[in-house]
């Protein structure tokens, strides 16, 4: 018999009913350390009273108008984003990949109005992962992602990332934007290199394209910054944003300055639920969270932290761990042994983590973990380590 829920993901056979702060519950009453964090989306961990409140404060009031009217809360999360970030202006989503959507469709827009119509086409970079739609699978460019759903949806080219020669050669008068992602997530967590960052910006400006940041999984805080890019000192014209920027509620958004945006007018975006007064409850108190004093510093401090308790774990057991990568909470290991086996054997013991492209697995906690709670997702790392090398032991005899 066909199973009901249409059966696209390869589920662990576990179910979480309860969660608190970095920790979820499962069924038979176990607990679990959450090191995904629902894939980097849970940044401030489970049921956090502040969020909880903002959401059932706004439940109780009103759920759903559309865009046909004005939502107040979109007004001032806009005006949170806009003050704090390089954007003039802000469309919310449900999603990442409505983000990109409207990225997409910014970039081609922006050279319509300006008279270039045939400036469509959109350089991205190999590795890249920008959401399961069919624009963002062709953006993406990766075979397993594109398998069975073509002809790909024209107007993306890819190249290496970190390759100028080739960038340029890729750049054609079809050409209105270049897009990435400033740390890859899916693609294995590969920060791109700050001077390859500041290169394509000048890149842009010499060739009159648009920049695109991807910034949906490294974005929010999660380096330790508001936004990674904020690090190399360099700014988009276009960035999608999602995960975080909820706290677990399904929301996104896409920025833009003015300039970029102005092809933008009514009629040629939409969204029926993007902006709801329930997302947007708690996307406020989740951006007025990140942009308190302190927090940013406490992630930065906890990130260090934990890449040097990543370190030694590394050291302890080499026959298992290969190399880190990442910056501030959004750190991957490089595995000796096969991501899925070991993610597997780390929720046998209790630390839930998330796979990646290139062997790698991701450790995505939320941004309020303590040094205590990364002492025990350590623990339970090397915990797991042990049994591949009782295995390789037990093999060898």
């Amino acid at each position: 018999m066909f199973p009901s829920v249409l059966p696209t993901y390869n589920r662990a056979d576990v179910a979480f009913v309860r969660g608190e702060g970095p920790y979820l519950f499962a069924e038979d009453g176990r607990r679990y350390l959450d090191f995904g964090a629902g894939i980097a989306v849970n940044a401030f961990g489970h049921a956090h009273p502040r969020l909880v409140n903002a959401l059932t404060t706004q439940a109780n009031r009103l759920w759903h108008t559309s865009n046909l009217y004005r939502v107040p809360g979109q007004e001032s999360l806009s005006k949170k984003l806009v003050d704090s970030t390089f954007a003039d202006t802000a469309f919310f989503t449900n999603s990442g990949a409505e983000a990109c959507e409207c990225a997409f469709k910014m970039a081609r827009r922006y050279h319509f109005v300006n008279g270039h119509p045939e400036k469509f086409r959109i350089i991205t970079f190999a590795g890249a992962f920008h959401g399961r739609t069919l624009a963002g699978i062709a953006a993406g460019g990766q075979e397993k992602y594109l398998e069975g759903f073509g002809p790909k949806v024209e107007g993306f080219d890819q190249v290496p990332p970190n390759d100028l020669k080739a960038l340029e050669a890729a750049i054609t008068p079809a050409t209105a934007a270049l897009m990435i992602e400033p740390i890859q997530g899916e693609g294995g967590l590969h920060p791109m290199p700050p001077e390859f960052l500041r290169s394509l910006r000048k890149i842009c400006d010499e060739h009159g394209l648009l920049l695109i940041f991807d910034e949906i999984q490294c974005g929010v805080g999660r380096t330790g910054k508001f936004f990674a890019h904020e690090w190399v000192g360099v700014t988009p014209d276009i960035m999608c944003v999602a995960k975080g920027i909820g706290g677990g509620f399904p929301l996104g958004a896409c920025l833009a300055t003015a300039e970029a945006a102005k092809g933008m007018t009514a009629g040629t975006h939409g969204s029926t639920y993007g902006g709801n007064p329930l997302g947007m409850a708690v996307g406020n108190e989740a951006i007025g969270m990140v942009l308190e004093p302190g927090f940013l510093d406490h992630v930065q401090s906890v990130g260090s932290y934990m890449r040097q308790q990543l370190a030694g774990l590394i050291a302890e057991h080499p026959s298992v761990f290969e190399e880190l990568r990442g910056q501030g909470l959004m750190l991957g290991l490089k595995m000796r042994v096969p991501n899925t086996d070991f993610v597997a054997a780390a929720r046998k013991h209790g630390l839930l983590i998330v796979g990646a492209g290139e062997n790698v697995v991701r450790l995505l906690p939320p941004l309020v973990i303590t040094e205590e709670q990364v002492r025990e997702a350590v623990k339970l790392l090397s915990d797991a380590a042990k049994d591949f090398e009782t295995q390789k032991t037990t093999v060898a005899a």
